[in-house]
C-alpha cells in the first residue's frame, strides 16, 4: 500500500521573506519641509473658510433699501445719493444737498455748497 503525504503551507506558517529594511527616518530638511507644507495647507483651508463665512455674512446683511421713488424739485439733476436709517441725501449738479426724511419721503432741508479753498 502506498500512502502519500501532503504538506501544506497552512500547516507550516512562515513569515514572508522581504528584502525591505525598516523605514528609515526622514532627513531633517524633509521634516521641516513637511511641517511647512502642512502648515501652509492648514492656513489655506482656514483662509478659505473665513472667505466663505464673510461672503455668506455679507449676502445675509439686511442693508437699507434704495427708495423706489424720490421726487426732486423741477430742473434738478442728481449727481450722488446716500442714506442712513433716518434720512436720505441727494447731491445735485448745482452744488446743493437735498435732505429727505426717510419716514415721510419729503424734503426736509437744503444745504448750499460753496466752492472755494478750505481754510
Amino acid at each position: 500500500m502506498v500512502t502519500e503525504s501532503c504538506v501544506s503551507d497552512m500547516d507550516n506558517p512562515q513569515e514572508p521573506e522581504t528584502n525591505e529594511t525598516p523605514a528609515a527616518e526622514l532627513p531633517a530638511d524633509l521634516k521641516v519641509l513637511r511641517l511647512l507644507v502642512t502648515g501652509l495647507t492648514g492656513t489655506m483651508i482656514v483662509g478659505l473658510l473665513v472667505l466663505i463665512a464673510v461672503i455668506v455674512i455679507r449676502f445675509n446683511d439686511k442693508s437699507l433699501d434704495f427708495p423706489e421713488t424720490l421726487v426732486l424739485p423741477d430742473g434738478v439733476r442728481a449727481e450722488a445719493y446716500t442714506q442712513t436709517k433716518r434720512w436720505q441725501a441727494v447731491v445735485t449738479e448745482d452744488d446743493r444737498v437735498l435732505i429727505y426724511s426717510r419716514d415721510t419721503g419729503k424734503l426736509s432741508q437744503v444745504i448750499e455748497l460753496q466752492q472755494g479753498e478750505i481754510k
